[in-house]
């Protein structure tokens, strides 16, 4: 396992190991929450944002009830929704390895299976034939690659390898640890994604934060909230990107070749605040987080201590999809089964909220891209709300992944269940 070298500059200059977040008093966010409204350009218009605890903030949470007999999510017209595999135990993530064979990572915060199951569809007619657990008492799995003759896998403590051939069915081989990452944090923000870039020479990593505003210290924040860089041999680690409060879903624009990310952005500044977002990566690039959001919109938590030099050096994010959906799981289309204005847009799986009256997310958006930039975000597949007044939901989509025919699986965590959306011939 490789050592990081961190820069004295980074510590110091971020992170300030001895800063603290404060939680204001009941009169102050009052007076807060009288000030006027925020307005920033974001590459799809101007977003304009209420004021920190202009309205109170609340817990929602939510309470799984099963599906109907018949009924699925809801597409739009000309699309086809039916389940390609159920019955696991919360399916986060999947992967399609170059060989087709599909991945789905069974993982969790508490009781977590903690296993990834392999399907293989042998004649492409979209329906499994083998099924079986690949690799099981892993430590909260999520990203999964294959690169060469390795399976890399994205432990919540490290990112780790194993022997790999494509006929494999199982690895029960002990893993190389190439990785040791920080572990533990606030609301399930344990996930740790993982993509490699064009020539396979690189592994990008995203790694949350462990708090929602810094308030553990920022000492507990080091090489979190970030995107990091390594070799395929877990060495030359640099932060590619900071201040990301906590990135899952990674992809590669096909037409600009930039990395882009899904992103959750902070809780408990009211129900408006703060919009989660869809981003490109800058190579070094600063998002804010915790000391602003939206470039230079300062979180009041932070007041006494503004890092100013920091919040005037933030960007300002591209995308926002919406106060508290938890977006997670992100993918551009690259296929052709869809029909043409899908092609090159981007599908994100919106895990819905818990600090929001009424519920925010439980769907798929689709943000269609015309030359490489990104368009209004639109609703594609809904219906895993039952009954708000209630709380209830039927399901929680997270990872969405194409499939080599084109078609789209959505993991579904809360119902077991990884559905397939196709294209209606």
């Amino acid at each position: 396992m490789k050592k990081l070298i961190l820069s004295s500059l980074f510590l110091a200059s971020i992170f300030q190991l001895n800063a603290q977040v404060k939680e204001l008093s009941e009169e102050r966010k009052a007076e807060l929450g009288k000030q006027s409204y925020d307005k920033v350009m974001t590459q799809i218009g101007e977003l304009e944002l209420p004021a920190p605890y202009a309205s109170k903030s609340v817990a929602k949470v939510s309470k799984h009830v099963n599906w109907p007999e018949g009924i699925t999510p809801k597409a739009p017209e000309g699309f086809k929704v039916e389940r390609f595999a159920d019955g696991f135990k919360s399916p986060r993530w999947t992967y399609v390895a170059p060989n087709n064979d599909i991945f789905v990572v069974e993982s969790d915060t508490r009781n977590s299976a903690n296993r990834i199951t392999i399907l293989r569809d042998k004649d492409q007619d979209g329906i499994p034939d083998t099924r079986k657990i690949f690799m099981e008492d892993l430590n909260s799995p999520f990203g999964m690659l294959v690169i060469d003759n390795y399976f890399y896998v994205a432990n919540t403590d490290g990112l780790y390898r194993y022997p790999y051939t494509q006929d494999a069915l199982e690895i029960t081989a002990k893993g190389e640890k190439l990785v040791d990452l920080p572990a533990g944090g606030y609301n399930n923000h344990w996930t740790r994604n993982i993509i490699t870039n064009k020539d396979a020479s690189k592994i990008y990593i995203s790694v949350g934060s462990a708090s929602n505003a810094g308030e553990y210290g920022m000492d507990k924040e080091i090489r979190r909230a970030a995107i990091l860089e390594v070799n395929l041999d877990g060495s030359g680690e640099k932060i590619y990107a900071s201040g990301i409060r906590n990135p899952v879903g990674m992809d590669w624009n096909p037409v600009t070749e930039e990395l882009w990310t899904a992103v959750n952005e902070r809780d408990k500044l009211g129900d408006n605040l703060v919009p989660d977002y869809v981003t490109s990566v800058k190579e070094g690039g600063w998002y804010g987080w915790p000391y602003s959001y939206y470039g230079n919109l300062k979180d009041p938590r932070w007041e006494d201590d503004p890092h100013s030099d920091l919040v005037e050096k933030a960007l300002i994010p591209d995308v926002p999809v919406g106060p508290h959906t938890a977006s997670l799981g992100f993918t551009f289309y690259k296929s052709d089964q869809f029909p043409a204005k899908y092609k090159n847009g981007a599908f994100v799986g919106q895990h819905g909220s818990w600090n929001r009256q009424p519920f925010s997310g439980y769907k798929v958006v689709f943000i269609p891209f015309e030359d490489g930039k990104p368009g209004q975000p639109e609703d594609f597949l809904t219906g895993f709300i039952a009954y708000d007044a209630s709380e209830e939901v039927y399901g929680r989509p997270v990872g969405v992944t194409t499939l080599p025919d084109g078609s789209l699986l959505v993991n579904d965590d809360d119902s077991g269940i990884v559905w397939r959306v196709s294209a209606e011939n």
